[in-house]
């Protein structure tokens, strides 16, 4: 593939750094084309590891302008400079190395260590970007107080902000000023933080349980004031739910939030002083829709709670990422589900997981929560180490009960304070609170894939019982072949012709884990296992795991009539919700079947009338109605094909259109009936039951215009009168999806007029574009990366248009004569040397050609073997590359 390839990096090669960082002593004199860094480090030696090494430090795209070693300034001769190390072999035990560097952020456009975003100087220095600032030892397991001043020109960048707290500011008398900061706790490099320009804040302060006053600051460009006031109620809102659920106090007598325009990630936890994605800290009801509102309070909320899971307890080595990250999701799902609809945000999170983090273990890059290798560490900031991570805490939790969880998360704080530990010892502190044995669990960690569950059910009239039978399997994962058995707590209830029943598992005590004795947590540990009920009248339907209880596939043979009982008549919301999909997905694959045996299609009479009696259901939460009538999309359908011998892009798309335009047709009055119904008369708020009714009404009006062009009169009218970017967007991908070519370029003319100087809004504008079906749309696309509203520097931008083009507009993007995928290539061609963070995020579409069936499989396969091709590769598009094209 090329002839330097860049070497893994493995868990099981894992040593304790042979040198610690005490203090750190940082000054930065920032300019316009340079900024000069001296950095003071106080060293010792690890005792017991490594006697005698050398000292070597981290360290990227550095000019070295001075180097001392206690005082002493070293010659040429003394140290040694490679491209991405400088080693000292000769050091004392403990020392004082300092040195000063010259680095150039106006030019740094990996967006990593300390860079321009437009006029401002930040910094993003997870999870390896604070080497590309000075000479470091750059891993998380050294960690050390930090002291830092910032001196830059007064008039460009009056707000000059570090970690910590502010210690002093002066000014310098020559137009220029500088702050110093300090920040007492010890932290590793990547938790450093650094901004510096024009700024305003928002202020707020919150007085903690133990009677701290924190002064709370987000601070953004001064036309951006008007859009903080959310995130500083969600900050708020999540400081106290972390005393309350956690008990974890904030330490320091500041938190400082500042939005960043070009940023690779939506935000960063740095110690006191978190940077943000401007679109996850901005928004306003003008210009940001009721997801962008419950996205920024997640955030904030993540970001907040990593305080404690990830700063004041930090991960060894980026092996353990998720101890962090996964452990931080699961907090921040849990406040989200207080904060709204525990039900919604259950599916929301079951969503990702089954139509991305599914197909990201079945694809090259599978990978368990805990990796055993990587070549760059950027690759794994995944859903596996993120999302299903969390679902491991979340197992853990279910396994616990959460009194003996919360139990096991003080230990684990109040034993590792101030340490960087790995996932193990977050499993042994709960393991220790609980008394419980969670040995055969840590599988969940160390073994890649999605398990499936195959259950079969049989019901003995005569002896009233019940027996379930489950078997789990693993398929092999790049680097796994073989599969042990998991510890799975699968959830389950049995439902009845009058509601669900009450459980009684032979050889059990009886059950008293809620009040009506209808859900229980089944154990399953064996590759096959037998569950049998008794006391059971009646001929159940089984409940299967109940709230998303494991990221697993299950297979059940349900019949459709069994399904339509579980959407209806089900106590659990997921479980509902599940059953319409499983009723959708079956329906979809019946339809497309007939279309790819010439026939013609016939969707089943039994499932409209289910979605018609669920959508006049008005005693149901709308939101939930929505989720449960919103088909699954192109993207999960294929992935489920690929299993059946490969997907058929053109026949999968046609297949669910012809349900949509069904159902739109089927339940037209109904539809309409639910779209008067659901309109908010009051004013805009991002409350739970505005939320909801916006939700479904939307939904209907997506169906509506389906069923018939006249109904695109009420997109048009909804469009012109809306209140809110909610339903003005809404209104706006319906007309672009379903009007005329006309109305539609009238209505995205007309969008972009209005909101051109909001830089956000305009992402969401180039987003709706890029899913425009139709011939046209590669060359709609293609024209936008021209237009004065893109920027290919700008990873929001890129997201927006390339990456809406490639997940959100299936039939285009996999054209049969794979100009989509050249596009897409090209796109990331030319990122590889700027950003190849977002470079190789932009892969992911194109490592799944296995997926799919000639010629679209064959086509994506030779764009990944053009880049391969390509003589300069990142180490992060490399190793997706080297992966994904591996027989």
């Amino acid at each position: 593939m090329r002839d330097a390839r860049p070497s893994a990096i493995y868990l099981k090669d894992y040593r304790p750094p042979a040198f610690l960082i005490e203090r750190t002593e940082l000054a930065f004199d920032l300019h316009e084309d340079r900024a000069i860094v001296e950095a003071t480090l106080h060293l010792r030696r690890n005792s017991g590891v490594g006697a005698g090494e050398a000292l070597v430090l981290h360290g990227q795209e550095l000019e070295l302008l001075w180097l001392a070693l206690d005082g002493r300034e070293l010659g040429e001769g003394e140290y040694s400079l490679a491209e991405d190390s400088l080693s000292i072999a000769d050091v004392p035990d403990q020392f004082t190395l300092s040195s000063r560097c010259r680095i150039r952020p106006q030019d740094n456009t990996s967006l990593e260590g300390l860079y321009k975003s437009r006029t401002m100087f930040c910094t993003q220095c997870e999870a390896e970007g604070f080497r590309k600032i000075t000479w470091y030892l750059d891993r998380p397991d050294v960690m050390a107080e930090f002291e830092v001043s910032i001196e830059a020109e007064k008039a460009r960048y009056p707000v000059l902000l570090s970690n910590g707290n502010p210690v002093a500011a002066e000014d310098l008398g020559n137009g220029r000023h500088r702050a110093r900061w300090h920040d007492p706790f010890p932290k590793p490099a990547y938790l450093f933080a650094l901004v510096a320009g024009d700024l305003r804040s928002v202020d707020d302060s919150f007085t903690t349980r133990g009677g701290r006053q924190v002064s709370l600051r987000i601070f953004v460009e001064e036309k951006d004031l008007d859009k903080c006031d959310h995130a500083m109620i969600s900050l708020k809102k999540s400081m106290r739910w972390d005393e309350e659920v956690y008990g974890r106090e904030y330490d320091l007598d500041i938190f400082n939030i500042v939005a960043v325009d070009d940023f690779n990630m939506g935000a960063m936890e740095n110690k006191s002083l978190n940077i943000f994605n401007s679109s996850c800290v901005l928004c306003s009801p003008e210009t940001t829709t009721d997801k962008g509102f419950q996205t920024v309070e997640a955030i904030v909320a993540h970001e907040y709670f990593h305080n404690w899971s990830g700063n004041r307890v930090t991960c060894r080595d980026w092996f353990q990422l998720s101890l962090k990250e996964g452990f931080t999701v699961f907090r921040d799902a849990e406040f989200s589900a207080d904060m709204g609809s525990r039900t919604v945000k259950r599916v929301e999170d079951a969503t990702v997981m089954r139509t991305a983090q599914f197909a990201e273990d079945a694809g090259p890059m599978a990978h368990p929560v805990r990796p055993d290798s990587f070549i760059e560490i950027s690759n794994f900031y995944t859903l596996t180490v993120y999302e299903k991570g969390a679902e491991v805490v979340r197992m853990i939790h279910t396994l616990l009960g959460p009194e003996a969880f919360r139990k096991g998360s003080d230990l684990y704080f109040e034993r590792h304070d101030g340490q960087a530990v790995t996932c193990e010892d977050f499993v042994l502190a709960m393991e220790e609170a609980s008394g419980t044995d969670l040995g055969q669990f840590r599988r969940w960690y160390a073994q890649a894939g999605t398990p499936l569950l195959s259950v079969g059910g049989d019901y003995d009239e005569d002896a009233q019982t019940y027996t379930l039978s489950v078997r789990q399997s693993t398929a092999p994962t790049p680097g796994q072949p073989e599969k042990q058995p998991l510890l799975i707590p699968l959830a389950v209830g049995l439902l009845g012709d009058a509601g669900n029943l009450p459980l009684q598992l032979e050889g059990e005590a009886p059950n008293v884990e809620s009040e009506d004795n209808t859900h229980l947590v089944l154990k399953v540990t064996e590759a096959e296992q037998q569950f049998v009920f008794s006391g059971v009248r009646e001929r159940p339907v089984p409940s299967l795991l109940r709230g998303f209880s494991a990221p697993v596939r299950l297979e059940y043979n349900y019949s459709r009539e069994e399904l339509c009982a579980l959407m209806s008549r089900d106590d659990d919301g997921f479980v509902r919700w599940d059953a319409a999909q499983q009723l959708a997905i079956s329906v979809l694959q019946e339809v497309e079947g007939q279309i790819r045996e010439d026939q013609a299609a016939r969707v089943d009479p039994l499932y409209l009338k289910a979605c018609e009696t669920l959508l006049q259901d008005t005693s149901l939460d709308p939101a939930m109605v929505a989720e449960m009538l919103r088909l699954p999309g192109e993207g999960y359908l294929a992935e489920l094909a690929a299993r059946r011998g490969g997907a058929r892009v053109e026949s999968i798309h046609l297949a669910r259109e012809t349900v949509l335009k069904a159902l739109a047709l089927h339940a037209e009055a109904t539809w309409l009936e639910a779209y008067r119904r659901n309109v908010v008369n009051a004013p805009y708020a991002p409350v739970a039951g505005q939320i909801a009714a916006r939700s479904l009404r939307n939904l209907s009006l997506e169906y509506l215009a389906l069923a018939r062009e006249e109904h695109i009169a009420l997109a048009r009218a909804q469009y012109a009168s809306a209140g809110n970017m909610t339903d003005s967007l809404a209104a706006l991908r319906v007309i672009s999806q379903r009007g005329t070519d006309a109305q539609r370029d009238e209505a995205l003319d007309d969008f972009y007029r209005r909101w051109q100087a909001e830089a956000l809004v305009v992402n969401q504008w180039l987003q709706v574009q890029a899913t425009v079906p139709g011939e046209g749309a590669l060359a709609r696309v293609q024209g936008l990366l021209q237009h004065e509203a893109f920027d290919l520097r700008n990873p929001n931008k890129v997201r927006s248009l390339v990456g809406g083009f490639a997940n959100g507009n299936p039939l285009q993007f996999h054209r049969a004569d794979g100009a989509g995928y050249r596009f897409h290539g090209e796109v990331i061609e030319a990122l590889n040397t700027s950003n190849p963070q977002i470079a190789a995020r932009l892969l992911a579409p194109l490592t799944r050609w296995r997926n799919y069936a000639a010629p679209q499989g064959a086509a994506m396969r030779t764009e990944l073997e053009r880049l391969a091709a390509l003589p300069k590769l990142s180490p992060d598009v490399f190793e997706v590359l080297s992966k994904s094209l591996v027989d």
